[in-house]
């Protein structure tokens, strides 16, 4: 009996043997090899092409036992049906494309998964994918969607400039922008209200004592880390408390930034008493500096974090709904091509104060 060669990976040893199958008709080949047709049906079955054909697209005119006959042969062969033809004579794909910031972000799991949830609802497939915060990966990206033939596109824009989605609008593309408006193009955008809860996360901060408050944030140029410092500046204008520039810090939201940008802010004869956080992300390193301090520094982050409420004290914090922003997108974005909408329209989603301990901490001096 016959073996099947076996090969060697140079680089790590291991014996590698190609895998074989049996097909359904005896004969064995790769694993991977061509789909069974609708020919492959027709012929196991003993049919008509048309009469598969009718099978699998639910038509009426076949006998009971001739049905039963293809259905045995489409489980024996394997077989499914290929969509592409019929969707797209129907000018649809039943698909829609998510471009994220980053898929490893948890803010994000909630958002991605409620679009699916409304594209499943409508019969469509979400494809999905990360644009690292680069523009122009997020461009690639989003033209590779749209060279796929998807019907709509919800993105989160990493970029300020999206001209070059619109002659994919203009050619019927629904789109929707999330979290962050579009740049330089008139277009659906779902968002929080990043500057009213920044406000109230730093007043909340101020009505507990606190005067020296800093802020650390995300880099400038993004939407949502620009509002939040400006709702960080209107709460202290609003209290009559001067704001001194190292107390407020934004960049890129690695630990080794925001650890030293809390570091400095905690620092010298007039430290800080409060922290206000601009992510979740930032939040988590700050909160790993504050368990190293000596004294009590208050805390609140927009954005709630799993396992918030498990620390001591619990955390403070500004939430946003990111599964109501995903939902309220995607059910944006089958308006748009039900044809129920025409002008494009800026809805801001409210957040929430959670108070759980950490912004309620009295200022220690």
């Amino acid at each position: 009996m016959a073996h099947p060669p076996v090969d060697t990976d140079d680089r790590t040893g291991q014996r590698i043997v190609p895998e074989t199958t049996r097909s359904a008709n005896g004969l064995t080949g790769t694993r991977y090899g061509n789909r069974p047709t609708m020919k492959d049906v027709a012929a196991r079955a003993g049919v008509g092409l048309k009469t598969v054909s009718r099978v699998v697209n639910g038509e009426p005119g076949v006998t009971p036992d001739t049905e039963r006959r293809v259905q045995e042969a489409i489980e024996a062969l394997g077989f499914r049906r290929n969509d592409s033809a019929r969707v797209l004579r129907k000018g649809r794909t039943a698909s829609i494309g998510l471009v994220l910031e980053d898929l490893a972000d948890p803010f994000y799991g909630p958002l991605s998964r409620a679009v699916e949830e409304v594209a499943r609802a409508h019969g469509a497939l979400l494809i999905n994918g990360s644009s690292a915060e680069d523009p122009d990966r997020e461009q690639e990206l989003a033209l590779a969607l749209c060279a796929r033939r998807v019907d709509g596109l919800v993105v989160i824009p990493a970029g300020d400039d999206h001209r070059y989605l619109e002659p994919e609008i203009r050619a019927g593309v629904a789109t929707v922008f999330v979290d962050r408006p579009a740049g330089r193009i008139d277009a659906d955008v779902v968002l929080s209200d990043n500057f009213g809860g920044a406000r109230d996360g730093v007043a909340h901060l101020i009505a507990h004592g606190h005067r020296r408050i800093g802020f650390i944030g995300d880099m400038p140029r993004i939407h949502t880390a620009a509002e939040r410092l400006r709702g960080y500046r209107a709460a202290m204008e609003d209290a009559g408390i001067p704001v001194e520039d190292r107390w407020m810090s934004l960049g890129a939201t690695n630990p080794e930034r925001v650890r030293r940008a809390a570091a400095d802010m905690l620092s010298g004869p007039d430290p800080v008493t409060a922290v206000f956080t601009g992510n979740n992300r930032v939040t988590v390193t700050v909160i790993r500096v504050l368990a190293e301090q000596s004294r009590r520094v208050a805390l609140v982050g927009f954005d709630d974090i799993e396992l918030a409420d498990l620390l001591q004290p619990g955390l403070t914090v500004v939430a946003q709904d990111s599964a109501a922003l995903g939902r309220t997108a995607a059910e944006r974005l089958f308006r748009q091509l039900d044809g129920t909408l025409v002008a494009p329209e800026r809805i801001e989603l409210p957040t929430r104060l959670i108070a759980r301990g950490s912004g309620e901490l009295p200022p220690a001096d």
